[in-house]
């Protein structure tokens, strides 16, 4: 049959999102979501919601959760977009600021999004390898991505879950003759984020999302921030009404109950340290994450055979196949209960070491 599709679209594999298994007994640690449910004041939102309202459009412009976000970051609501997901954010980014003649520079391994979007736009992609041991982020990553228009830092990044520092960020962001994009999906996990960058520099967006730290992954709710003209221009290219009424409602909820979200937050970091010393103490070399996940290799090297021995007794974790990515799995942190689960099975196949 003949192809009515733009040679771009015929050329590219697409994007493949993580697996949603459905299995009895299932442990699922493979798409790094919250293992702890989103704020009690978000069931109380849709108990008592007003079905009558769904007739009518909802706020195109999210005013509500913008300014909530604005007040968080001491900002004022034209700083801030909301998307249907960071995804949305980055194919409104992709579409302002990539082309074929306006390449964009991408870290590798990163998130395996950003080169599909490109290809969308036929934009060439300049990918900046990180060391292949550490995964550590080079000084000169400017001038590798030459005439690029737009520059993605993924902080901390996916899958690796270790941080580049900021200070090389703001070197980025300084140097670079283009937009710097600071993806922080998963900074609620890091020590610290970039949001000061993108009052300090008029190229910086900063994007963020509801579906890691803040448990609302099922929503698709993402945001980002930055100089008013840039936000003013990614508005053009937003869908009229991007966000369903349902969900600006009960985020806003969700939001603003920080107590809560803070203790789900430190029992993930404190089973990520726990995780991090029962997986090593079974030969596992891991990337000091920073994140909700763990980028963790087994003591022989076979992330393939690793993540095959986990599937078969239905838990399931990130696999990425690759010449440096290949023996590593990337692991989410969940309950308590799942990661016993998930060390029992990997002590079967991995024994402790003492």
């Amino acid at each position: 049959m003949k192809s009515y599709f733009r040679p771009e679209i015929d050329a590219i594999a697409g994007y493949v999102p993580g697996e949603q298994p459905k299995m009895p007994g299932l442990i699922k640690l493979n798409t790094n979501e919250n293992p702890y449910p989103p704020s009690p004041e978000t069931a109380k939102v849709l108990h008592n919601f007003d079905i009558d309202r769904l007739r009518r459009y909802p706020d195109p412009t999210a005013d509500k959760l913008r300014d909530l976000f604005a007040a968080d970051l001491g900002l004022k609501r034209e700083n801030i977009i909301a998307g249907n997901g960071s995804d949305d954010l980055l194919t409104m980014i992709f579409r302002a600021f990539t082309a074929p003649e306006l390449p964009v520079a991408v870290f590798e391994p990163s998130y395996s999004l950003y080169p599909v979007l490109a290809a969308m736009q036929g934009a060439p992609v300049y990918r900046i390898e990180l060391d292949r041991n550490d995964f550590s982020y080079p000084a000169d990553a400017v001038k590798q991505a030459k005439d690029a228009n737009l520059l993605i830092v993924t902080r901390p990044n996916a899958p690796t879950g270790n941080c580049v520092p900021k200070e090389l960020v703001r070197q980025y962001c300084a140097e670079f003759d283009g937009i710097v994009l600071i993806d922080e999906a998963y900074s609620d996990f890091a020590p610290d984020n970039c949001a000061e960058l993108a009052t300090e520099f008029d190229n910086v967006l900063v994007m963020r999302t509801f579906s890691k730290g803040v448990s609302m992954a099922g929503i698709r709710l993402g945001y980002a921030f930055g100089n008013p003209d840039l936000i003013s221009g990614l508005m053009k290219l937003k869908d009229s009404y991007n966000l369903d009424m349902l969900t600006q409602e009960v985020a806003a909820a969700n939001y603003a109950d920080k107590n809560y979200r803070q203790e789900c937050l430190k029992k993930i970091l404190a089973e990520r340290e726990r995780l991090t010393a029962e997986l090593s103490n079974r030969g596992f070399a891991i990337i000091p994450s920073q994140a909700n996940f763990l980028f963790a290799a087994p003591p022989d090297g076979d992330g393939a055979g690793c993540f095959a021995h986990l599937r078969e007794n239905a838990v399931i974790v990130r696999y990425f196949p690759g010449e440096v990515t290949g023996k590593y799995l990337r692991i989410t942190i969940g309950t308590p209960a799942e990661n016993d689960r998930l060390l029992e099975v990997i002590t079967s196949k991995y024994p402790c070491l003492n």
